[in-house]
């Protein structure tokens, strides 16, 4: 399997990225992205494109995936709507209808998050956006679209959240979380099940699209 990675330098990317390159029916990944991640693997690559809303230039360098594992995201905090739907909404859906003519038979599997808006009509923002997007990608021609509501997700094998104010989070949280996960199972998955699953979907597919973290940790086990 050639697997398209967007956001490989972020939590949930880091640990999709490490699922990734351990899984010996991978091939091949490519990160796309403004910053290498920094890693030396025979089977990886990282291209560098600073323009995530524009894809023409590097056309060539997207096709012959089977899978596309978009990760990339942003806090919502600080943001109005605009702005964040910019980030999100935009930047996602300009990569995703260049893949969606380079590679019509990708699977496609987006990152959202848990109390994400289908409705496209509640009160906060970035459900409303979030749900939007969703909504977006399942109507595009891909093979298969996935869409992943994860909640409450524990970093392993090292891995940071960039967001500082959720770095202190994890740092505070990290004794508990493991108990946490026992005590409520299905409501909190770790970067290591996201990424398993990732790689279950695209090979096997699921029997529905949208995919709740009690989903995640049954698809990965």
């Amino acid at each position: 399997m050639r697997v398209l990675m967007f956001g490989a330098t972020g939590m949930v990317g880091q640990g999709v990225l490490r699922e990734c390159l351990l899984d010996s029916g991978v091939a091949f990944v490519q990160t796309v992205g403004r910053t290498p991640t920094g890693l030396a693997n025979a089977k990886l690559r990282d291209l560098i494109h600073p323009d995530l809303w524009h894809y023409g230039a590097i056309e060539g360098d997207l096709t012959g995936f089977d899978a596309c594992f978009f990760c990339l995201g942003t806090p919502s905090a600080g943001k109005g709507e605009e702005e964040y739907t910019r980030v999100t909404y935009d930047l996602t859906m300009a990569a995703a209808q260049a893949l969606v003519r380079l590679n019509p038979h990708m699977t496609f599997v987006y990152v959202s998050g848990a109390g994400a808006d289908g409705s496209e009509q509640g009160r906060v923002m970035w459900a409303r956006v979030r749900g939007r997007l969703e909504n977006a990608l399942q109507r595009l021609p891909f093979r298969r679209v996935y869409i992943f509501r994860p909640g409450v997700i524990q970093p392993l094998h090292g891995i940071q959240s960039k967001t500082k104010s959720y770095r202190l989070l994890y740092r505070l949280l990290w004794p508990v979380l493991p108990l946490l996960r026992r005590a409520f199972p299905g409501r909190i998955t770790t970067t290591e099940r996201i990424g398993r699953a990732m790689l279950r979907v695209a090979r096997y597919g699921a029997d529905k699209q949208i995919l709740e973290s009690r989903d995640l940790e049954e698809l990965s086990a």
